[in-house]
């Protein structure tokens, strides 16, 4: 998969992405895509959501701000009609009943072209059931080596039910359009110890998608590796300078901003599941 080419996209179409995302992480969503080369904007009002995604080239759903749903909607559906990408981001999605309804509402109305979270969220909108603790996946739920095969299947059997790309987000993260499956095995720890990289993530693979419109899953993908990457040379810097989660976030944010096409292909850790 030519990773750098898509991250090349972004940076030479500059593509204006919506977001209605929700208040702990909305700073951090548009300075991610400002750093891929995009330019997000963060209207969520309901009175202006509709109007302001006819303007944008991809529209991010954040659950997190479970206020917005109507707002949500809206531009959904006006961007359904419009051919723009669609990316949800179903936070905490089993965690209360207002979010399964919420989550059960938009899959209903909304054609999205990615949906992304983690793996108690992606159970969840999978099984209609509950689970995860708070934004975190449940430990039961944790994708590992042994429970890969479990975990493709509800990915693929979810993105063929629904049309979308699943990225399913963990140590491991696992990507697939219903067919094929993309394991990447880049990241680290440090970035489940700030609040909103999945958020940011979301947002990343909204500019992604916008950049490459046509192709949602190697999109979906090369966002995924930029974000790993990253993450690898923001966790570099932390313990060279010995600094902790609050300076990491924001070193995060620069690696995006100083990747290369060539760093991104040659520190990419994948493969194509066969399992």
């Amino acid at each position: 998969m030519d990773f750098a080419s898509y991250l090349q996209a972004v940076r030479d179409r500059a593509p204006l992405v919506q977001c209605i995302t929700n208040f702990v992480t909305v700073n951090d969503c548009a300075n991610i895509i400002l750093a891929a080369g995009g330019s997000p904007t963060m209207a969520h009002d309901i009175r202006e959501a509709e109007e302001a995604v006819a303007g944008a080239q991809a529209l991010v759903l954040n659950l997190g701000a479970i206020e917005d749903v109507p707002a949500m909607r809206l531009a959904g559906k006006r961007a359904n009609a419009l051919g723009i990408p669609v990316v949800l981001d179903p936070v905490a999605a089993g965690v209360t009943a207002l979010r399964r309804s919420a989550s059960a509402l938009l899959l209903e109305e909304i054609r999205f072209s990615v949906i992304r979270g983690n793996a108690s969220e992606i159970k969840a909108l999978a099984q209609g059931g509950s689970g995860g603790s708070g934004v975190d996946a449940a430990a039961v739920d944790a994708v590992t080596e042994d429970a890969l095969p479990q975990a493709a299947a509800m990915a693929k059997e979810l993105a063929r039910r629904t049309g979308a790309v699943i990225a399913l987000s963990g140590p491991i993260d696992l990507i697939t359009d219903g067919s094929a499956v993309v394991l990447l095995r880049n990241g680290c720890p440090t970035m489940a110890r700030i609040t909103g990289s999945g958020c940011m993530l979301t947002a990343l693979m909204g500019a992604f998608c916008a950049a490459a419109p046509g192709n949602p899953f190697g999109a979906a993908v090369s966002a995924a590796a930029a974000m790993g990457v990253a993450g690898e040379r923001a966790e570099a810097r932390r313990l060279q300078n010995g600094t902790g989660n609050a300076a990491f976030r924001c070193d995060l944010i620069d690696s995006i901003f100083n990747l290369t096409g060539a760093q991104l292909t040659q520190e990419v850790r994948y493969e194509i599941y066969q399992g």
